[in-house]
């Protein structure tokens, strides 16, 4: 199989898939006689070949993938002019935490925010696949650590941490959303939402006796 085929296959491959292809998937497109730097040899070539054009071949956290550049959303969102259901600030501020603070219990994310976090905030960022417990901190009751999933990555489109956005406001502040909302494609209309109306009651300031996990 010389070059220009096996850039066929990546390629049909890749745009029939349904989640991004890591390089040990792709390896078995060739009966694994590829070896990893052949391929990402190929994939490089993909994305120069896919330069200017409204899809783009990218490499996120769970492996590579095509999707549309950011500048074509305003014309796909005309295919679906419903408006998404939206995410309640509460969720949003703790994915944010969890995100930038990694890894952090729920006493964590309560002492920055200020409010008590609702047990079905946490079940609905992990159902979503977001977030996900990774250990437990050795202290009373031993709390569970949270930390950012691949899926997490590949929703915003981001190949690593590194590339999240910087946080903006004044030095020390505590991580918003609003920074990484800048992700078109963590919002987009392909993106399941946390639905409003399964929110909890609004979060209630924590009491200065409150001893958070």
């Amino acid at each position: 199989m010389n070059t220009a085929e096996a850039k066929r296959v990546l390629e049909t491959a890749l745009i029939c898939a349904d989640h991004p292809m890591p390089l040990r998937e792709l390896r078995v497109l060739f009966a694994e006689q590829l070896g990893a730097d052949t391929l990402r040899a190929l994939l490089d070539e993909l994305t120069r070949e896919w330069e200017g054009r409204g899809v783009e071949l990218v490499a996120l956290a769970g492996g590579w993938r095509f999707q549309s550049r950011p500048e074509m959303r305003e014309f796909l969102d005309r295919l679906h002019p419903e408006k998404p259901p939206k995410y309640s600030r509460a969720a949003l501020e703790t994915l944010a935490i969890v995100a930038y603070r990694q890894p952090v219990t729920r006493g964590d994310i309560e002492d920055i925010r200020g409010v008590t976090v609702s047990s079905q905030i946490v079940k609905q960022l992990e159902d979503r696949g977001w977030i996900e417990a990774i250990g437990y901190r050795e202290a009373p009751g031993r709390p569970a650590l949270y930390a950012t999933t691949p899926q997490f990555l590949d929703d915003l489109g981001l190949a690593s941490l590194d590339q999240l956005p910087p946080l903006g406001g004044e030095p020390g502040a505590g991580p918003s959303f609003e920074a990484l909302a800048e992700q078109a494609s963590l919002l987009g209309d392909d993106q399941a939402a946390l639905p409003l109306d399964a929110d909890p009651p609004p979060d209630e300031p924590i009491a200065a006796t409150d001893a958070t996990a």
